[in-house]
């Protein structure tokens, strides 16, 4: 098998190309099996690769712009990816034209909408995708105790306003709230005990979370299942915690929150959060740029 196809570096939710999630894209896909893809994911070392193919003949859509979207890692597949759903969306926008995309993937349907800006930085380009159904899970106290030795948090530490969930809107992130911006940006943990978990209780990243305004937080996102330690903004986690936040009332059901991602490890980005009454699945906006 090759691993011979085109593959794209652009990174999601900053308009520098230092700043948010790189992430690759492989436009088209077709004759690459999972270990060809698993290789390239590697080769590039982000966190996720978006590999692109034809869509399902029940997909539905415009006739050109539905895609079938596979995400891996750089150790495995993973169900959804919200970093890399974005910026497929604009790399097929900069080549299709900006509009309404549908991409079938492992969680389910996603649709994304691609939108022009003032082209004053980045790609010009704003992707909004909508989430999958999202739901909450309690996590069992052994398991919150766990996670906090892993990490090396003391229970203190945590904001009882923010309790700890599991949160889905496409794949699973414990989330944990830090009492303080300090606790955030204190992150040093114990890599092999925290993957271990995480792949016990099936979790994509722990979405560490400091609210620093009625809408405004700061989050972090370890992801030691993926092979790196840090995601720097995390898409499919903001949608999760849209739709948490929205659950257990620390936002009103029609909201727009802000999530400040990778200020502590260099690679600022901003990722928007729109929840609307009577709606139960969540939007995540952001922009992005091409990495030469």
């Amino acid at each position: 098998m090759t691993t011979e196809a085109e593959v794209l570096r652009y990174t999601a939710f900053s308009a520098d190309p230092a700043g948010g999630n790189p992430a690759g894209v492989v436009p088209d896909a077709t004759g690459l099996d999972d270990a060809a893809m698993l290789e390239i994911a590697a080769g590039l070392g982000y966190s996720e690769t978006a590999f692109l193919t034809a869509p399902p003949a029940d997909l539905g859509g415009e006739s050109g712009r539905a895609f079938t979207v596979r995400y891996f890692s750089p150790k495995a597949e993973v169900p959804f990816c919200g970093h890399a759903t974005v910026a497929a969306a604009l790399a097929l926008a900069e080549r299709i034209g900006p509009g309404e995309l549908l991409f079938a993937t492992p969680a389910g349907t996603v649709p994304v909408s691609v939108s022009r800006t003032d082209g004053s930085a980045g790609s010009g380009l704003l992707a909004t995708l909508t989430s999958v159904e999202p739901h909450l899970e309690e996590v069992g106290a052994a398991d919150l105790a766990e996670a906090l030795a892993a990490l090396d948090w003391p229970a203190a530490d945590l904001d009882p306003r923010i309790p700890a969930k599991i949160a889905y809107a496409g794949a699973r992130h414990l989330v944990l709230g830090a009492a303080t911006r300090a606790r955030l940006a204190d992150l040093s943990y114990d890599f092999a005990r925290l993957e271990a978990l995480m792949r016990r209780l099936d979790l994509t990243t722990v979405q560490l979370v400091h609210r620093a305004g009625p809408t405004l937080f700061h989050v972090r996102d370890p992801f030691p299942v993926g092979g790196v330690v840090e995601d720097p903004a995390t898409g499919a986690a903001a949608a999760a915690f849209g739709a948490y936040a929205r659950e257990l009332g620390l936002v009103p059901a029609d909201a727009v929150l802000t999530l400040h991602q990778g200020e502590d490890m260099g690679r600022p980005g901003v990722l928007t959060v729109e929840l609307r009454a009577g709606e139960s699945r969540v939007r995540v906006s952001g922009t992005g740029v091409r990495i030469a």
